[in-house]
């Protein structure tokens, strides 16, 4: 195989990786930082919590969980529960700042995390009822939904049947039986809209839940409709949504648990799965997460869930890298064996422009890939929120436009970098959650905009 890197960087300030290795080896290099964004409401918080419990349940299936990893892991895991207990309201209920109303969709986040890190670290059970209790009691059966509630934190879940989907998840993977009556209600409600449905990513989270549910007819379904909506070439297989890159990961990804989530996982699906897993493991940022917190979520679970079934405690692979013609080093090589599987290896390559090789001999599972970081201006067709400060006498005004396709944005977090003598003057507390500052940088923490908002930010 080979790749080139194009010429249009080469005048540019360019870093080129090579990183074999076991395809978790980056995230859990980066556990901490898979995501560079602030870390200041409820849902980032989840965000920097959640992958661990993944990757601490792959490291323990599969007999490879170190103490030193583990000791880190469980860090991680104490503290971000703690943090996120700052998010609780009294009734059970979670919002990304702990005040106003529950927030549905990040109450079942936070329940269905805390549900699987509980194997791992002390997680008080009460808690855990009270939240469980205080969605079950959001079911409500209409015509057009199964639960109420609001989602307002995630562009996935934009709608109440697909946040019941996101719910019934939630309590399928913490093991409660479908005969439960709530269960039972939500899976004969959502069931009843599965024929009509048009968008791909709820048809891909309820794929999930009928795998999950053990309704093999349904689950059938479901994957077969996928299946004609895929976007298949060169060994790769993904699933479009909504023009957006971060919602296309996270399909993907419930396309790939929805077909591993069964008793026996045949050859030929582990086939198919490894097709999804070869797009995935392209979107990946330099630090192992993908473009949002929900799409690194979901689909770390679904890579997790891939590498348990493949895994093999034997067999060693060779990777080399050949440099183009006229390199001074011709080629540099890389050793995964049982010794190093977890080990993230990385090298510069010597030139970020020219044709290179790749060769790889041995049985065991290698994954590599090639990192370009360089500085271009963002592009302005790829934005949905313009920002635009106008100075007065006495203070300044900053402007938020949202241009986006949806009727209105999800949560913004607006970062200034505050010129000596100014600081946060009067903010609308009907559009801003939280303030933080942070050196001479402010975060603001905007809750949405529709159109076009208005308000005083510094003086």
């Amino acid at each position: 195989a080979s790749t080139s890197v194009s010429s249009v960087f080469k005048d540019l300030c360019v870093l080129c990786s090579v990183t074999p290795g076991d395809i978790l080896g980056r995230a859990m290099k980066n556990l901490d930082g898979l995501l560079q964004m602030p870390y200041g409401c409820g849902e980032q918080n989840m965000a920097l919590l959640a992958p661990n419990i993944y990757i601490l349940q792959y490291l323990q299936d599969t007999q490879q969980l170190s103490p030193e990893v583990k000791e880190r892991a469980f860090k991680f895991l104490s503290s971000g529960y703690q943090r996120q207990l700052n998010y609780k309201h009294e009734d059970g209920s979670y919002s990304a700042f702990g005040h106003g109303d529950g927030n549905t969709w990040l109450t079942t986040f936070v329940l269905r995390s805390f549900s699987k890190a509980s194997k791992f670290v002390y997680i008080d059970p009460q808690k855990l009822d009270q939240s469980r209790e205080w969605l079950q009691s959001r079911q409500v059966r209409t015509a057009a939904s199964c639960h109420q509630g609001n989602s307002s934190t995630t562009g996935g879940v934009s709608d109440n049947v697909t946040l019941s989907a996101y719910i019934t998840a939630a309590f399928l993977e913490m093991n409660m039986s479908t005969t439960d009556p709530v269960l039972q209600e939500s899976l004969s409600c959502l069931k009843n809209h599965t024929e009509n449905m048009e968008n791909v990513y709820t048809t891909a989270l309820m794929a999930y839940v009928f795998s999950l549910a053990g309704d093999t007819e349904t689950r059938a379904q479901l994957l077969k409709r996928l299946h004609s909506q895929a976007h298949e070439g060169g060994g790769f297989l993904h699933w479009s949504a909504a023009s957006s890159a971060s919602l296309s990961v996270e399909t993907s990804a419930y396309v790939l648990l929805s077909t591993l989530t069964q008793p026996q996982v045949s050859v030929e699906e582990l086939g198919y799965a490894s097709k999804i897993v070869r797009w995935l493991t392209g979107q990946q940022n330099p630090y192992g997460g993908f473009k949002s917190t929900q799409d690194t979520v979901v689909a770390l679970q679904a890579l997790a869930l891939y590498s348990t079934l493949v895994y093999s405690p034997d067999g060693s692979s060779s990777v080399v890298v050949q440099a183009p013609p006229g390199a001074t080093d011709p080629s540099m090589s890389f050793t995964v064996d049982q010794s190093n599987k977890l080990l993230y290896q990385e090298r510069p390559l010597e030139s970020a422009v020219g044709q290179y090789g790749l060769e790889v001999t041995g049985s065991t599972c290698a994954s590599v890939q090639i990192s370009t970081h360089y500085n271009i201006p963002t592009p302005r067709d790829e934005q949905s929120v313009g920002v635009k400060a106008e100075a007065h006498m006495k203070c300044d005004s900053t402007v938020l436009t949202y241009f986006g396709e949806q009727s209105s944005s999800n949560m913004i977090i607006l970062d200034v970098k505050m010129l000596s003598g100014f600081g946060p003057g009067f903010l609308n507390e009907d559009l801003v959650d939280r303030v933080e500052q942070k050196d001479d940088h402010i975060l603001i923490y905007i809750r949405e905009v529709s159109y076009l908002c208005v308000f005083t930010a510094f003086k």
